[in-house]
């Protein structure tokens, strides 16, 4: 997981916002999951569901970049490892600040401890568990590997790069 100041520092400000749902609203956006991808999506935190709704509609009103099937499910799931560690804000900013300074190693190790070590040590590894969720519900391999890969440089992606610059600028705030 890389820093990412402005995207992480939208992200924070953006916890402290109201988490309304609108059921009308998200129906289209959540129709392209399947039935064990909604079982997954469906786990998520107020806030994490927010974030991911709002990833999924930039996706769907950039159109072009986003038309393959399996677009709007990455952009949807891409998060879904945090729903396995479930951190309060303070935690994800610990465990953010902890990476950059090269403790990240140590997430493997973390995460099979308890208490708030555990909790770390299962959101630095968000990345990895959601890809393993998803492989489990059998999602689209592009899907999962998004999961895996959207923080990564875009030399390390599997996934089409088109499709994964309209997904990373979604995730970052930028399409809009």
């Amino acid at each position: 997981m890389k820093l990412q100041p402005v995207h992480r520092a939208r992200r924070f400000f953006a916890t402290f916002r109201r988490h309304r749902t609108n059921p009308a609203s998200e129906a289209p956006l959540l129709a392209p999951l399947t039935a064990s991808e909604r079982e997954l999506f469906d786990r998520y935190s107020p806030y994490d569901r927010r974030h991911a709704l709002e990833v999924a509609a930039a996706v769907h009103r950039h159109g072009p970049g986003a038309s393959a099937d399996w677009v709007p499910r990455a952009a949807l799931l891409h998060d879904i490892g945090k729903t396995v560690s479930d951190p309060a804000t303070l935690t994800r900013v610990v465990a953010t600040i902890l990476d950059w300074f090269g403790f990240g190693s140590q997430a493997g190790r973390w995460s099979e401890s308890s208490g708030i070590v555990k909790t770390i040590g299962l959101y630095l590894r968000y990345q990895e568990i959601g890809a393993e969720l998803l492989e489990e519900a059998g999602s689209d391999p592009r899907v999962v590997a998004w999961a895996l890969e959207h923080h990564s440089p875009e030399s390390l992606w599997t996934v089409p790069v088109a499709q994964g610059r309209v997904l990373a600028a979604a995730d970052d705030g930028m399409l809009d």
